[in-house]
């Protein structure tokens, strides 16, 4: 059976809302998360992210806050978001990106509302991970390049945002689509439905303004 790559990002608390339902499928041991730089993937696609447009940061952030609850998953912001991730995703990395890595720092951000984009912020999680040196370890290139390589990947697969689950090949994004990816993980017949495969081999009709 093919490895099913989960990528993510510790900026982004759909990825820590999903990671929550991720843990209790029942394929959960084939899966691979996968640190990516969100905001280089944005940058490649020319888009600002979801907080950085007003009307949509004050919508997100009440539909996270009402998902939470519905969901009952304990929810609470950090000092300041969005915020620069790419420490706690090497410290991620440096822990060798484990369940047990990504769970202590999205409960560390997340879950406890701590800063999680400076070493000193991260030292009491990296302690929990067995690391006593967050800038060494955060600072290694061959940490800095395996993040690098992780986000080449993920814009080479197509990835368009977090947390994006790989099936197959086939992307499926978001928090809200987690039971249409635990049916497909399920059942991967679905995906040659006649009517989906109809529906996504529609001609863009569309033409942009120049």
């Amino acid at each position: 059976m093919p490895t099913l790559r989960w990528y993510f990002d510790f900026v982004s608390p759909y990825s820590y809302l999903h990671w929550q339902k991720v843990k209790q499928l029942p394929q959960f041991g084939r899966i691979q998360p996968v640190p990516i730089a969100f905001g280089a993937v944005l940058h490649h696609l020319g888009n600002l992210g979801p907080a950085e447009i007003p009307a949509k940061r004050r919508f997100m952030y009440r539909q996270l806050l009402w998902t939470a609850q519905a969901e009952g998953t304990p929810l609470r912001f950090p000092p300041g978001h969005p915020f620069n991730p790419l420490a706690a995703l090497r410290l991620c990395l440096a822990a060798g990106a484990s369940t047990a890595a990504v769970d202590v720092l999205f409960d560390w951000i997340w879950r406890d509302g701590h800063a999680g984009d400076t070493a000193e912020a991260l030292r009491e999680p990296a302690a929990r991970l067995g690391i006593s040196d967050v800038e060494a370890a955060i600072g290694e290139l061959a940490i800095k390049e395996q993040l690098r390589r992780n986000t080449e990947a993920a814009i080479e697969a197509g990835v368009f945002g977090v947390p994006t689950l790989a099936i197959d090949g086939e992307l499926f994004w978001g928090n809200d689509s987690h039971p249409l990816m635990a049916a497909v993980l399920d059942d991967p017949g679905l995906l040659d439905r006649p009517d989906w495969q109809q529906a996504v081999a529609l001609p863009v009709a569309v033409q942009r303004s120049r």
